[in-house]
């Protein structure tokens, strides 16, 4: 087709292309400088030693296995946690819930306001709700008032992340299941399925792929989150890992946090800081490498089984 904009309305949009390209290529430049930086000065430093072994020295020495033990620890309980309650919210508000629902309206306006609280807000919410609240009850019901549960500690901690994390699950299941066409819906009713049914077999398993997309950015925003966990569970310096439910633990986040913030020798940290910052990005690339590949895998099974 002939092109029958002037030449204002021509430059204009080559304007607006290059202001486009410009913004990607500043992003892609700003990600590559903070990974060069990292990555030049931590990977040096890591090793076996430093990967396997306990802090010493104040932090100075040694090495981070703890922090690790109790990232991943955290992680993979948040997701336990997260990802069923987001997934099946979000069933009830696509497949259930009327369009007109004032209690889908509400919930929706909550996931809406949960996505925009700050996160220093959830780490207070935990501390107050969880640890106060529920581990102190839990104490008089089950320890006669000893403290076990009304203490911060990796559950309490974890199911912290899990209310910051809720509205991504929710919002990528809800997108998920708006992928699926409504002819399978209604196909499947055709042949005389229940809606349950209905959506046990066919709708579900073929969102799935979008349900472990919102489990992904949940792990992605919760590995390297600090303020929910800083009054709920996280532990200054704690070489022991964690063995219980009501135990503290060290995290990479916050293990970042202490040695930028509290070590009394900069210089002497600033290795460890890097690395430890270097090992958190790896770990964080790795979980979600293993999502990744278990959605991939997912999805290979489901196009095959149609």
């Amino acid at each position: 087709m002939h092109d029958t904009r002037g030449p204002f309305s021509r430059k204009l949009d080559g304007v607006y292309i290059l202001l486009t390209f410009a913004a990607c290529l500043m992003i892609v430049v700003m990600l590559a400088i903070i990974l060069g930086n990292i990555g030049i000065n931590g990977i040096g430093i890591v090793n076996w030693a430093f990967i396997s072994g306990k802090p010493e020295a104040g932090m100075t020495e040694g090495g981070i296995f703890p922090a690790i033990f109790g990232t991943v620890a955290l992680v993979l309980l948040m997701t336990i946690a997260v990802v069923p309650v987001g997934a099946l919210t979000a069933v009830y508000l696509h497949e259930y819930a009327h369009k007109d629902s004032k209690a889908a309206r509400l919930i929706r306006v909550a996931v809406n306001n949960l996505a925009g609280v700050p996160s220093i807000v959830f780490g207070l919410f935990g501390l107050a709700f969880f640890v106060e609240f529920v581990g102190s009850r839990i104490d008089n019901a089950f320890y006669g008032g000893e403290l076990h549960y009304g203490q911060p500690g990796i559950i309490w901690a974890s199911l912290t992340l899990a209310v910051l994390t809720l509205p991504v699950v929710i919002v990528s299941t809800e997108e998920a299941l708006r992928a699926v066409p409504d002819d399978v819906r209604h196909a499947a009713l055709a042949v005389g399925a229940t809606e349950w049914q209905m959506l046990r077999h066919v709708v579900i398993p073929q969102a799935m792929p979008g349900v472990l997309t919102g489990g992904i950015l949940a792990v992605s925003r919760g590995a390297g989150e600090v303020a929910p966990i800083l009054f709920t569970g996280a532990a200054y310096f704690l070489p022991d890992l964690p063995s219980r439910l009501n135990h503290q633990f060290m995290e990479l986040g916050y293990h970042v946090y202490v040695m930028a913030t509290q070590s009394p020798d900069v210089d002497a940290t600033k290795p460890l800081l890097y690395g430890t910052v270097f090992v958190l990005l790896a770990l964080t690339f790795l979980l979600n490498v293993t999502a990744i590949l278990i959605r991939s895998r997912m999805r290979t099974r489901i196009a095959h089984s149609m």
